[in-house]
Order: C-alpha cells, then sequence, then structure tokens
C-alpha cells in the first residue's frame, strides 16, 4: 500500500461506521451481485478492511466454501476477525496487495473495492491477482475516481484546493480511466464496467457524505502547508458544509467504476 493514509484502529473504526452506511451497504450489494458467489466456492477478497463484505461472502458461499481476506492494516484484519469469529470458513491474513499470500489459482473469485488506488504499484497486484485466479475465475474490482466529484460550495477555489489536497491521501486518484487497459495486460478480459455513484442530495449525518467530510477534514489537516492552506481554511470549508446543510443546500456526488474481469 502507499502508506499515505495510515489504517490504524482510530482509522479502522471510522472506516467499519462508514462502511455501515446505507450509500455503502448498496455498493456492498452492488459488488456481491456481480461476483456472484456459489456454495462451496473460494474467494479472496483483496483489501478486506473491517469485514463486512467478508462476511457476506462467507455466508454466501457456506460452511464447505472458503473466503480470505487480505488486508496491510493490522488493525483491519484484527476487527475482520473479530467479525466473522462464528464462521469459520473466513480467513484473515495481514499482507500486502503486491504480495499475496495465496497459493497460484486457488480462487474461483477475487474481489477488491476501494483499494488498488491506494497501491503504488498497482500493475504487480494485478500481476497476483491474476496468479491466484483459477483458469475461468471472475474479478470484481472498484475503485474510485476523483476527477468524477461534484460537491456544491460557497467558496469553489477553496473547495478545489482541499480536494487537491485530499488526492495526496491516493497513490492514484484518478485509477479507473486505466484500469481496463492495466487488467488487459495482465491476461484478464474486462467484461463489463458500471458506474456506481455514491450521491446525496440533502444532508444525512450517517451517510458515506458525511464520513468522507470527516476524513477529509481531518486528512487535510495534516497536509495543509503542503498546498498552502491553514488549518483555519480546512475549518471554514467544513463549516461551510455543515451551514449549506442548515439551508437545504447541500449536494455531493463522486463516481466509483466496477471492473467485472475474467481469467
Amino acid at each position: 500500500m502507499s502508506g499515505k493514509l495510515k489504517f490504524d484502529t482510530g482509522a479502522a473504526k471510522a472506516m467499519e461506521a462508514m462502511y455501515l452506511t446505507p450509500d455503502v451497504v448498496g455498493q456492498r450489494v452492488t459488488v456481491l451481485n456481480a461476483l456472484g458467489l456459489l456454495p462451496y466456492e473460494h474467494v479472496l477478497d483483496i483489501g478486506s478492511g473491517p469485514g463486512l463484505l467478508a462476511e457476506d461472502a462467507a455466508k454466501m458461499v457456506g460452511a464447505e466454501g472458503r473466503v480470505l481476506g487480505v488486508d496491510a492494516s493490522e488493525a483491519m484484519v484484527m476487527m475482520a476477525r473479530t467479525r466473522c469469529a462464528a464462521l469459520p470458513q473466513a480467513e484473515f491474513l495481514t499482507c500486502d496487495a503486491t504480495k499475496l499470500e495465496a497459493p497460484d489459482a486457488g480462487f474461483d473469485a477475487v474481489v477488491s473495492t476501494q483499494v488498488y488506488e491506494y497501491v503504488d504499484d498497482v500493475d504487480q497486484a494485478l500481476r497476483e491477482l491474476h496468479r491466484v485466479l483459477k483458469p475461468r475465475g471472475r474479478a470484481v474490482i472498484l475503485d474510485t475516481d476523483w476527477d468524477s466529484i461534484v460537491w456544491h460550495a460557497s467558496d469553489a477555489d477553496l473547495m478545489r484546493r482541499v480536494l487537491t489536497c485530499w488526492d495526496d491521501h491516493l497513490a492514484d486518484p484518478h485509477l479507473p480511466a486505466t484500469l481496463a487497459r492495466r487488467l488487459k495486460r495482465v491476461g484478464l478480459e474486462v467484461g463489463r464496467v458500471e458506474v456506481v455513484p455514491m450521491i446525496s442530495v440533502g444532508f444525512q449525518p450517517h451517510s458515506y457524505a458525511a464520513g468522507i467530510m470527516r476524513a477529509i477534514r481531518s486528512f487535510v489537516r495534516g497536509n495543509a502547508e503542503k498546498h498552502g492552506l491553514s488549518e483555519d481554511d480546512v475549518q471554514r470549508w467544513y463549516d461551510d458544509q455543515l451551514r449549506l446543510a442548515e439551508l437545504g443546500a447541500f449536494f455531493f456526488s463522486v463516481n466509483r467504476y466496477m471492473f467485472v474481469a475474467t481469467k
């Protein structure tokens, strides 16, 4: 992983809360539908995070199947192990996406959501995905392109500066634009690509938009000087969003792109 955003215990809990919002739950259903898991199948979840998708996958493949979740963050792995403690078919390991601790051609399906955009050597990570996938196996990959964001603000220039700083938390904030070519280059055939939008018209405290606001404020505060921002600028940006929410003028949208490929 790039190491630009540290997924320690606090960050893991914040991410878990965001992943439990209705927006992200809906995204998870979309990804699981695309995977089309069957009983007895073996599934690898790259960047399994707090284990929410892995938990659902383990229930779908049943006791005779297997789900292996891998994540670079020990805090995430511990959270996932706790979540899936009653599902012996689910196992979790700490390892990097570019060096998977998994056998060649060992999995019927591989899934990775919101992970490769954090990986510095994404081509090596995709070669690893190809290696562990069985012939005719399928992969579902979902990542965000932050160029797709539409976010209403009273100060458009301040919004632009904050989001430019936020881009630094990723290895590639625009990965989907090149992902189809990269997948083909490692030997995977892309069958379809779908847009999975995250959108909030009006503000809800328990939403992806609210969670990402908090994450951006925290990250940008720690990296503000690099982009000529002050902590006051960051707080002014955040307060503006809360004011727009009170006025009923809050609007947020960003696109994620889901690639479904086969080996």
